[in-house]
């Protein structure tokens, strides 16, 4: 399995089994039509390639593995692994994190059609609000989670009673209320889990515009 992996994965990383090099195979099979795998590879070093340029590139993978892989796998050290982990962990977590708040965070702009603002650090560290909506001097507040199918009611409204306190602070100081926005992932799209909130978001700055 594991020597698998290394050939397949410097197989693509070399683009070996591009058509460039190994014909359209795809589109060649269906012409071919074969009975058996024998009829193929017939077909195949009759019509596509030669059997002696699939050796060459055989042994071309082969001297790509063990002297390009090979070297740049020497020049791996500890601290380089180490660095890679943390990065995927942390790095690249907030980075996936922040880019679907950002979505959401454009979604509710256009459905609101009202300006949104990203809170400034100590309202998030006091307040818990990610963003804010100005209306008339006054602040709605905004706190975007990304949620899977994994996460449970329990732990949202868990979340929501430690919160609940910073929430009704700001709502003291700046006279609105704060909004939970809750956002998943369907394909490659991010999408507004609870999207009644709209509503009670709408009727938050009907009420704050009077």
């Amino acid at each position: 399995m594991a020597k698998e992996w290394i050939l397949n994965s410097a197989t693509n990383r070399f683009q070996l089994n591009f058509k460039r090099n190994v014909g359209a195979v795809a589109e060649e099979i269906r012409k071919c039509n074969p009975k058996s795998i024998d009829d193929w590879q017939k077909y195949y070093f009759e019509n596509v390639k030669t059997e002696e340029q699939i050796i060459e590139l055989g042994k071309k993978l082969y001297i790509k593995i063990t002297e390009i892989l090979v070297a740049e796998i020497d020049e791996i050290t500890e601290e380089d692994c180490i660095n890679y982990i943390r990065e995927l962990v942390i790095d690249r977590t907030y980075e996936g994190y922040i880019r679907e708040i950002k979505t959401i965070y454009g979604q509710l702009q256009e459905i609101l059609q009202c300006k949104i603002s990203p809170a400034p650090d100590k309202w998030d560290r006091l307040f818990n609000v990610d963003f804010f909506i100005e209306i008339n001097g006054k602040y709605i507040g905004l706190q975007i989670k990304p949620v899977s199918e994994t996460t449970q009611m329990t732990e949202i409204y868990k979340e929501i009673e430690i919160q609940k306190n910073t929430h009704k602070k700001f709502k003291e100081k700046y006279g609105g209320e704060v909004f939970y926005i809750y956002s998943y992932k369907s394909g490659n799209k991010k999408i507004i889990k609870n999207i009644e909130i709209i509503d009670d978001i709408k009727k938050e700055i009907e009420r704050l515009s009077i």
